[in-house]
């Protein structure tokens, strides 16, 4: 690694942070943040928090939450919560908490936890443990419906969800792998990646999903047991493994416990530019329940780039400026992380 090393700057909270994610910003000094906050010592004392850099201690606005937060979106215009209840809150990415729109719980909806949200454009997905999965669009006259597109009953359980295409969306949890669905097709799975645990790894949960938006036939998908590979619908029987406890190949470990959150990480170069414009992975930023924040790269060692001494819950790239990261340590403070683009060229 070549260059300055990036900076990085803590900021200690009155509350532990679950979720946080960059909200579009109007001008180029306002820095925003929504933040999902919990603390289990008080009761409902769940809310979703808009925090400023570079003082988040003092959130701007909040918006009480029926239960823990398990998931945190935004959109262009959107922010979406759901809980760990089972209900979902959206509201403008202005963070106006009087046009929010709530999804109760219930049998209608989800019972328990819904892990995996994600939108795609005109429609939200959802996905819980209780198996369910549910496409979430205005219904108008301020109002929003829920269409259950699959109902697992119990024997699997989903912990998150990503959108490809207006018409494609993958899915990843526990006894699943990792599903592809395809609405035209009747809003069903069309193809299925148990992962690499067959290779030498545990059985494992899919925590994370994401997808390339000039890509959109690849996911990257971090697990349990430091699991991280990616998965090409062209070659949908053999997912490349990225990092992994137990891997007999090139691939490194870069952790030992779960892979919270992955990202694929537009502001790394690829160490090698050619091979990237066709069959090559680009670079992946993950967390882990140990504390690392590093870049995952095929065929390269990975670039650690924070090891801390607790969890990193939570992590996002600013999608306007990407040089900056913020992620949620457990020990109730925010992480900023700046880079610079020679320090982040992987040799």
């Amino acid at each position: 690694m070549a260059g300055d090393s990036p900076s990085f700057r803590r900021h200690p909270l009155p509350f532990s942070i679950d979720l946080l994610r960059w909200l579009p910003s109007s001008t180029s000094s306002a820095r925003l943040i929504a933040a999902a906050v919990h603390d289990p010592t008080i009761p409902a004392s769940s809310h979703l928090h808009l925090l400023s850099l570079p003082d988040p201690a003092s959130p701007l606005a909040s918006l009480p939450l029926p239960s823990r937060p398990t998931a945190l979106r935004c959109s262009r215009t959107v922010l979406a919560a759901a809980t760990s209840s089972g209900s979902l809150h959206l509201l403008p990415s202005s963070f106006d908490t009087d046009s929010v729109i709530s999804i109760p719980s219930g049998a209608g909806f989800h019972v328990g936890p819904v892990r995996g949200l994600d939108c795609g454009g005109e429609e939200w997905v959802t996905a819980g443990e209780d198996g369910r999965v549910h496409l979430v669009s205005d219904g108008g006259d301020g109002r929003v419906v829920a269409r259950r597109v699959w109902d697992g009953k119990g024997m699997l359980g989903y912990e998150t969800a990503r959108w490809a295409s207006s018409a494609e969306f993958a899915t990843g949890g526990a006894g699943c792998g990792v599903q592809w669905w395809d609405r035209r097709k009747g809003n069903a799975v069309v193809a299925q990646c148990k992962g690499i645990w067959g290779r030498g790894v545990a059985a494992g949960i899919v925590h994370s999903i994401d997808i390339h938006p000039s890509r959109k036939h690849i996911c990257v998908v971090g697990g349990s047991s430091g699991a991280i590979f990616a998965w090409d619908l062209r070659w949908p029987q053999q997912p490349i493994p990225l990092s992994g406890v137990g891997l007999h190949e090139t691939a490194e470990p870069v952790c030992e416990s779960e892979v919270w959150e992955v990202l694929f990480d537009n502001y790394t170069q690829s160490s090698d530019i050619i091979s990237a414009a066709s069959t090559r992975i680009l670079p992946v930023m993950m967390c882990s329940e140990d504390g690392i924040l590093a870049i995952v790269e095929q065929d390269e060692r990975p670039l650690e780039l924070l090891a801390e001494p607790c969890a990193i819950n939570s992590f996002d790239i600013d999608p306007q400026n990407p040089s900056d990261v913020v992620c949620a340590l457990e020990w109730e403070s925010i992480g900023v992380l700046t880079r610079g683009r020679d320090a982040m060229v992987a040799e």
